[in-house]
């Protein structure tokens, strides 16, 4: 059940389903793509709320087969290139249904790197072709330990499959985790919604 409150919804992030944490959380910036580089979230995580997740809809490439992927700035940095481990497991499945497979994809890993943790490979730019998902962040502003990250989605990619995409990962710093950033590995979003939550 949604409430309102001064202007805030809130909801009950148990409705998300697994792996997101049970309780209230409450919307803090909603951002909406129309042919832009990136959507970056540089305020707003802070040690106000112990988790945050990021919820995308619609997210769609300019370009062809390109790749959706985030970074992190932690406090006090800029340039989006934190570095990170992370893992990529999906499910999938073609539109003419006699392909089909699951499985973990190393070349979509990333290991103790600084590129973009990739979330969803090859979307297509068909006006029928999107990604949808969201991303959970653990206690970005804890200084005594690194910074965990789940991701579930799905994408219809440029080959006509559909794919149900997990990812879990962490950022290997100690310092507070500021800043968010999500976009294409090439060409602009072109359009898509990414909503920031702080939960309780």
């Amino acid at each position: 059940m949604a409430v309102v409150s001064n202007g805030t919804t809130i909801i009950d992030a148990g409705a998300l389903g697994a792996g997101v944490a049970s309780g209230p959380m409450n919307l803090l910036s909603s951002q909406t793509a129309s042919g832009s580089a990136n959507i970056s979230f540089t305020s707003g995580i802070t040690s106000a709320y112990k988790e945050y997740l990021f919820s995308f809809h619609n997210i769609h490439p300019a370009t062809d087969g390109a790749k959706f992927g985030f970074q992190f700035n932690a406090s006090g940095e800029s340039g989006f290139n934190e570095t990170l481990t992370s893992m990529y497991w999906r499910t999938y499945n073609n539109e003419a249904a006699n392909s089909a497979g699951t499985g973990y994809v190393t070349s979509e890993d990333q290991a103790q790197g600084t590129a973009f943790t990739i979330l969803d490979g090859g979307v297509g730019a068909d006006a029928d072709q999107c990604t949808a998902g969201h991303v959970k962040l653990f206690d970005p502003s804890n200084t005594s330990h690194v910074k965990h990250f789940i991701f579930r989605g799905t994408h219809y990619d440029v080959n006509n499959f559909v794919a149900d995409v997990f990812v879990g990962g962490y950022v290997n710093t100690t310092a507070a985790i500021t800043e968010m950033q999500f976009k294409f590995s090439s060409g602009n979003i072109d359009a898509g919604t990414i909503k920031m939550y702080g939960i309780k």
